[in-house]
C-alpha cells in the first residue's frame, strides 16, 4: 500500500464522500422524484436516490379531509429541504413540493385569468382556507357565494372551481372568489335564458326572495321581479301574505330588457280582468255593499269584489264631519255601504260616496225648519265674522255680524256673547247644496225701522230725548224704538238755541224726516227744518210780512191757533 493510500488528504476525503454520496448541491431547494421503501408508523420512508433516506408523514400525501393510499414501491415528488440531518437523514417534505408544484400551476392560470379548482377544507378569521393542489389560499366571507350563506358545511371537502383574485409568492398568499366563478356563470346562463324568453310567455319559476315590493322568482337560473302590484287583481298589503320561499309559481313574462337583463314578471295576467266591462257593472248613483281595504289620510279605499276597489275620499265621509281622519269615521275589514259616484276605466278608479248613503242633514233641516222659523242652540265658535251655533241634526248655523242687533254694530254687538252660551235665534236661509244655514238674532223682535220706513220725507214725528253730547242728541222714533240721531246744527232754527244741553233724557221733541235711505236703514231728522217749514206755513195761511203784519204777528197768531186747536183735542 502506498503511502497516499495508507494516510489519505483532506482532499482525497472529500473525494472518496463525494463519491459515495454522489452530488447533492442540486437536490436541496428542489422538488425530485423518490421512491416509497416502506412505511412505519405513519411516516413513509422515501429513497431520492442519496445514501441517506427520508421520511414524511403520511398525511401530507392524502387530500384535505381524507387518507393517504401510499404504498411501498410508489414514486413520489418531494421537496429536499436537506440531504442529511444530525441522524444521517434527508429532510424532505410532500407538502412543500406540492405547494411548489401548485404555485408553477397557478401563476400561469392567474396570468390567463383562467380557474382553478380547490377544496374548501378549514375555517380563519374573516372567511375560509381552500387547498389548491398542495397552495393554501385565502376565501373572504364575501366571495364564498353571490348571497350570503349561513351554513358553509355543504360546501366544504368537495373540489369546485375558484377565481384567482390576488397572489403574492414572495410573500405566499393567494385570494380566491367562487362568488366570480358563479356570477361568470350565472351571468352566461342568464344570456342564454334572456335568448329563450319573449315577452307574452307563461313559465313557472320558483319563489327565492321576497321584499316589501314584490318577490324575485327564479325562472332557472335567472331571476325575475313579480311586484306585488302584479301579484293579484286586489289590494295584497304584503307579498308575504300570498307567497312562500321555494313556492313554485306559473307566472307572465311581461316585460324583457336585455340591456340590463331584467325580466318583469306578472300573476294576475293569467286570471281574467275585473275591470273589463266595470262601466255597466257599477253605474253611478248606485249603492253597493264594500269592505274597507286601506285607510289613508285623504280617504278610505272599499273593495266592491276581488280586483275592484273605490276610494272614498275624504270630503264624501261625512255631512257634519270635516277635517277628520278617516280612520275616526271607518275603520279597515269593515263592511259598508257607498254609493258610486264616478268610474273612469282607462285611469282604473271609482269615486265612492259614504255619506250618500246617509240621511242628509241639511235637507232635513231644510224640511223641519223653514225661514223665519225659531231656533235654539250652543255658541260652538265666535268670529271676527258671526256666531256659529249647534243645531239640531249635528249641524251648524251662522249668524252674521250684521244680524245681531238692529241698532248696534256687529263688532259692537259680538262682545256680548261667548263660546258656550245658548241662544236663541231666526233662520233667514237654508242653502242645502252649499250647506249653509243662516240665522238672525235681531230679527227675534221687530224691526224698529219698519215702523218709519213706511213714512215719507217732510212728514212730521214726534221724538224721545235718549242720549246727549256734544254733537247733537239720539232719539228714540216710532213704537219700535228706531234709534236716529239730530245733529248739533240741526237742532234748531236760531243759531243761539243749537246747543244740546238744552235737551234731557226723556224730553219729547217735535223733527221733520229729512231723508230715509231704505237700503242703509239710515233715517235723516232735523228740528231746524220743522221751524222753517212751520214759518213757511204760518206765512201762507196769515198773510205775509208785505201786508202790514210783522213776523212775531203772524207766528203768534198760527200758535194761537194751534194752541186752540190741541184744547179742543183735549175737551173731545
Amino acid at each position: 500500500m502506498s503511502t497516499a493510500t495508507a494516510a489519505p488528504s483532506r482532499d482525497d476525503f472529500a473525494a472518496l464522500l463525494e463519491e459515495s454520496l454522489g452530488e447533492t448541491d442540486g437536490f436541496e431547494g428542489r422538488v425530485v422524484k423518490g421512491t416509497v421503501t416502506a412505511i412505519e408508523n405513519d411516516l413513509a420512508v422515501i429513497d431520492i436516490g442519496l445514501k441517506a433516506e427520508g421520511r414524511v408523514p403520511l398525511k401530507e400525501f392524502g387530500a384535505p379531509g381524507q387518507d393517504s393510499e401510499l404504498q411501498p414501491g410508489d414514486i413520489v415528488e418531494v421537496f429536499v429541504d436537506r440531504v442529511e440531518n444530525a441522524l444521517g437523514e434527508a429532510i424532505l417534505s410532500r407538502d412543500k413540493a406540492r405547494r411548489e408544484e401548485a404555485w408553477e400551476k397557478l401563476e400561469k392560470a392567474f396570468e390567463k385569468d383562467e380557474r382553478v379548482e380547490g377544496i374548501i377544507f378549514g375555517r380563519v378569521k374573516g372567511g375560509f382556507t381552500v387547498d389548491l393542489s398542495g397552495a393554501v389560499a385565502f376565501l373572504p366571507g364575501s366571495q364564498v357565494d353571490i348571497r350570503p350563506v349561513r351554513d358553509i358545511t355543504p360546501l366544504m371537502n368537495i373540489p369546485q372551481p375558484f377565481q384567482i383574485l390576488k397572489m403574492d409568492r414572495r410573500r405566499g398568499n393567494i385570494v380566491v372568489s367562487r362568488r366570480a366563478v358563479l356570477e361568470e356563470t350565472r351571468a352566461e346562463q342568464r344570456t342564454e335564458l334572456l335568448a329563450k324568453l319573449t315577452e307574452g310567455d307563461v313559465v313557472e319559476g320558483v319563489v327565492k326572495n321576497i321584499t316589501d315590493y314584490g318577490a324575485f322568482v327564479d325562472l332557472g337560473g335567472i331571476d325575475g321581479l313579480l311586484h306585488v302590484t302584479d301579484i293579484a287583481w286586489k289590494r295584497v298589503n304584503h307579498p308575504s301574505d300570498v307567497l312562500s320561499i321555494g313556492q313554485t309559481v306559473k307566472i307572465q313574462i311581461i316585460r324583457i330588457n336585455k340591456e340590463n337583463q331584467r325580466i318583469s314578471l306578472g300573476m294576475k295576467q293569467l286570471e281574467a280582468d275585473p275591470w273589463e266591462g266595470i262601466a255597466a257593472k257599477y253605474p253611478s248613483g248606485v249603492k253597493f255593499k264594500g269592505t274597507v281595504t286601506n285607510i289613508t289620510d285623504y280617504g278610505a279605499f272599499v273593495e266592491l269584489e276581488p280586483g275592484v276597489e273605490g276610494l272614498v275620499h275624504v270630503s264624501e265621509m261625512s255631512w257634519v264631519k270635516k277635517n277628520v281622519h278617516p280612520g275616526k269615521i271607518v275603520s279597515t275589514s269593515q263592511e259598508v255601504e257607498v254609493m258610486v259616484l264616478e268610474v273612469d276605466p282607462d285611469k282604473r278608479r271609482i269615486s265612492l260616496g259614504l255619506k250618500q248613503c246617509l240621511e242628509n242633514p241639511w235637507e232635513s233641516f231644510a224640511e223641519n225648519f223653514t225661514p223665519g222659523t225659531q231656533v235654539e242652540g250652543e255658541i260652538k265658535n265666535i268670529t271676527e265674522f258671526g256666531l256659529f251655533i249647534g243645531l239640531p241634526g249635528d249641524v251648524d248655523g251662522m249668524v252674521h255680524l250684521s244680524d245681531l242687533d238692529w241698532n248696534r254694530s256687529g263688532e259692537e254687538a259680538i262682545e256680548e256673547y261667548k263660546k258656550g252660551d245658548v241662544v236663541k235665534a231666526v233662520v233667514l236661509d237654508v242653502d242645502v247644496n252649499k250647506e249653509r244655514i243662516s240665522l238672525g238674532i235681531k230679527q227675534l223682535e221687530g224691526d224698529p225701522f219698519a215702523s218709519v220706513a213706511g213714512l215719507k220725507r217732510n212728514a212730521r214725528v214726534t221724538c224721545t230725548v235718549k242720549e246727549v253730547n256734544d254733537g247733537g242728541i239720539e232719539v228714540e222714533v216710532g213704537e219700535e224704538g228706531y234709534t236716529a240721531f239730530i245733529r248739533r246744527s240741526d237742532l234748531s232754527r236760531d243759531r243761539a238755541e243749537q246747543r244740546p244741553d238744552r235737551f234731557s233724557v226723556g224730553d219729547k221733541v217735535d223733527a221733520m224726516i229729512t231723508s230715509i235711505d231704505r237700503s242703509s236703514r239710515k233715517v235723516g231728522l232735523s228740528i231746524k227744518a220743522l221751524e222753517v217749514a212751520e214759518e213757511k206755513e204760518a206765512v201762507q195761511q196769515y198773510g205775509s210780512t208785505d201786508s202790514g203784519a210783522s213776523l212775531g204777528d203772524i207766528l203768534g197768531a198760527a200758535l194761537q191757533r194751534a194752541q186752540d186747536t190741541a184744547d179742543d183735542d183735549k175737551a173731545n
